[in-house]
């Protein structure tokens, strides 16, 4: 196996290597900051709704709760509000949902399915845990969905939602006396769900990683040839011109041509002892034919 040969061997195993190293911590990093973007784009989306129950319980409910007594309006209630903001966002993104899962609520639209009672359930039973992040695969692509926990804090929810007798007769003449009803103060009675699909932070992740992998490639091949050429001209013809003049002057060659390679490596440097040893022998064998 000759000296290129071995080189190229050496540094195809080094870069193959570094290439399944930097593949592996390229695409866990991409995919870890894809995952970082749609959490915070999903908290953005959080705290919109968040600011949209904020306004309604602050500004909007007192001003509608003399007209409650004759008709029962949708638009006091913070949820109701929070979940309308969000139809206009979904007129252009229809997978970006909100939804504020119960599993006790008025409307059953509201109620929570089994994994959405399963987070429920998990802030029930563990009160430090103030958010959560799920993954979940569905028909339609990786979906993330961030969860926090949504409890009974003021005691006018219990106006509507604890006993059934002090229920509003509008809101019960709409939704019955069946569900939303028997909350108490601290409870945990659901969560907020923001879904945000993944499938395009991921997909430009992937293309990235393509994009650099090809380039990553591309560099190596470049530095494969530069290596190769430097090596022929700067190792491999020096060393087979040497070791052809070693040869005919070890045939008895004596009109082989001197070779001396200028310069101040270590390749010239061999050339120059090759042919101060050359000169030596030439020397002694004429010495002995003397």
């Amino acid at each position: 196996m000759g000296l290129r040969m071995k080189f190229n061997l050496v540094l195809l195993l080094a870069f193959l290597v570094g290439l399944v190293l930097a593949a592996y911590l390229t695409d866990r990093i991409l995919k870890q900051n894809a995952r970082e973007e749609v959490v915070q784009n999903a908290r953005i989306m959080m705290e919109s709704a968040l600011g949209a129950r904020t306004y309604t319980a602050e500004h909007v409910k007192p001003l509608l709760t003399l007209q409650m007594k004759r008709q029962f309006l949708p638009q006091t209630v913070s949820a109701y509000a929070a979940g309308q903001s969000f139809k206009a966002l979904r007129t252009k993104f229809p997978e970006y949902t909100y939804k504020e899962a119960a599993l006790n609520p008025t409307n059953p639209n509201d109620r929570a399915s089994d994994w959405e009672a399963d987070i429920i359930n998990e802030f029930r039973n563990n009160a430090d845990h103030k958010e959560l992040v799920v993954e979940r695969d569905t028909p339609t692509g990786r979906m993330l969905n961030l969860a926090r926990p949504l409890g009974i804090y003021d005691q006018g929810c219990l106006t509507c939602h604890g006993k059934i007798e002090d229920a509003p007769k509008t809101m019960t003449d709409i939704y019955g006396v069946t569900n939303g009803f028997g909350w108490k103060m601290q409870e945990i009675i659901g969560a907020q769900v923001v879904t945000v699909p993944m499938s395009v932070p991921l997909n430009r992740a992937q293309q990235t990683f393509t994009t650099f992998m090809i380039l990553l490639g591309g560099v190596f091949l470049l530095l494969l040839i530069l290596l190769n050429i430097l090596l022929h001209f700067v190792v491999i013809q020096p060393v087979v011109r040497i070791a052809d003049i070693a040869n005919q002057v070890s045939m008895g060659q004596t009109d082989a041509p001197e070779y001396v390679r200028p310069g101040k490596d270590e390749i010239s440097s061999l050339s120059q002892s090759f042919s101060r040893m050359r000169l030596s022998l030439e020397n002694a064998m004429k010495m002995l034919g003397e």
